[in-house]
């Protein structure tokens, strides 16, 4: 009986919690039914920066690096042997031609020159007998009172006297040469190292001696490059079309851009079959003295005739794989990928060889906040770069030794 109350109480239980349960499902259910899910709200179309294309004349530019190379490069060496005397210039200093910079003990060769002179004398003193001895002879040969062969006999005299006496004008000469040379003159003008050998040291002759110094003209300088074979066709192709000089430029490792500009000098007759380039050197005027052989030398080629082109910012380029592209914006601002080809750097922008028309509008800054087909905002805002200042007259401002700018590498997405 008990056990029957207990079972009987637990239903009552569970009932009653049923029965509170099910109350506040009824209540609730009404609240909810009444409510409508409401809508979500779309996100605000994003905020880019957006520019026209950029069309004007440029010239295409090909960037290399080389390696400054004096026009004249000497080896300052004696040419006669003796003791070094003096030194008569301040290491690193600039000389002219003509310069006194060695001077190498000339008591030896003075005397030299001496003794000589006393030969060509006594020479010149046989060289007057034996022409006297020859008249002699032919006022007697005339009269039948000489035999010819003693008549002979002074000719031949008279003419070794007089190869005697050349052979000791040469010598002279010689000696007195040998004189001159104890003075050593800069043969160019330019400037100096530093003396490798000192006062007091003895010196040899001939090209195998050690040099006492190098001198290196400094008014104007190579740069020495390699360009690839196509380059090299370009050049031809402009040289036999009568284009002109072809402008080359150049910029130190310090200097922002190219800023000196040179002409090209000398192509080398081969082409490297190893590398497939071929040497290049062009000249450049050094008035400030700055250019030295040995810098390193970024040089800025510029190949064909003045051409239009399209050039847009390199910040508006996205790669995709191996594609490179941008985001042209339609005529309800929403943005569209569209895949472009591209050039060679000009002005501060990237030439657009395919991809893209004059006067459409592309996505310079925010492109990662934007996908293909989003609608955006735009804010007009003017292509970079520098125009107009490198319409075909110079370098890129900021092209690397690639002719792509260093410091703006197309983004990923």
């Amino acid at each position: 009986m008990f056990r029957f109350r207990k079972r009987a109480l637990a239903v009552t239980l569970g009932v009653a919690v049923l029965g509170v349960a099910g109350g506040i499902a009824v209540q609730r259910m009404p609240a909810l039914a009444g409510q409508e899910e409401a809508p979500a709200a779309p996100a605000p179309a994003a905020a880019v920066d957006v520019a026209e294309v950029v069309s004007r004349t440029i010239t295409d530019w090909r960037g290399y690096s080389g390696r400054l190379e004096a026009v004249d490069r000497v080896e300052i060496r004696p040419l006669v042997s003796g003791t070094l005397t003096a030194v008569h210039f301040q290491d690193g200093a600039l000389v002219r031609k003509g310069d006194v910079l060695f001077t190498i003990d000339p008591r030896p060769y003075a005397a030299e020159v001496a003794r000589v002179q006393g030969q060509l004398a006594a020479a010149e003193a046989r060289d007057a007998y034996a022409a006297s001895e020859l008249a002699r002879g032919q006022r007697l040969l005339s009269d039948n009172a000489i035999a010819k062969r003693d008549f002979e006999e002074k000719q031949n005299a008279a003419r070794e006297a007089a190869a005697n006496l050349q052979a000791a004008r040469a010598a002279l000469e010689a000696a007195r040469l040998n004189l001159e040379y104890t003075r050593i003159t800069a043969p160019v003008t330019g400037r100096i190292s530093r003396a490798q050998v000192t006062v007091g040291n003895v010196v040899a002759a001939g090209a195998a001696s050690a040099p006492l110094t190098t001198l290196v003209s400094t008014a104007r300088m190579y740069a020495a490059f390699d360009v690839d074979e196509p380059t090299y066709l370009k050049m031809a192709q402009a040289s036999r079309a009568g284009s002109g000089a072809i402008p080359v430029y150049l910029g130190l490792a310090n200097e922002e851009g190219h800023p000196r500009k040179g002409t090209v000098s000398f192509i080398d007759n081969r082409l490297d079959v190893a590398s497939g380039t071929i040497r290049v050197r062009a000249v450049f005027d050094n008035p400030d003295g700055q250019l030295i052989p040995g810098l390193y030398a970024r040089v800025q080629l510029g190949g064909g005739k003045p051409r239009d082109a399209l050039l847009i910012d390199e910040r508006a380029v996205g790669t995709d794989q191996d594609k490179r592209f941008v985001l042209v914006l339609d005529e309800g601002n929403r943005a569209r990928y569209r895949e472009v080809r591209l050039g060679s750097a000009s002005g501060g922008l990237r030439v657009v060889d395919a991809g893209l028309k004059a006067g459409e509008r592309i996505v310079v800054n925010g492109l990662q906040r934007v996908r293909p087909g989003e609608p955006v905002t735009p804010r007009e805002v003017p292509m970079a770069g520098q125009p107009g200042r490198f319409a075909g007259d110079g370098p890129p401002a900021d092209g690397g030794p690639s002719g792509t700018p260093a410091a703006r590498q197309p983004r990923q997405v």
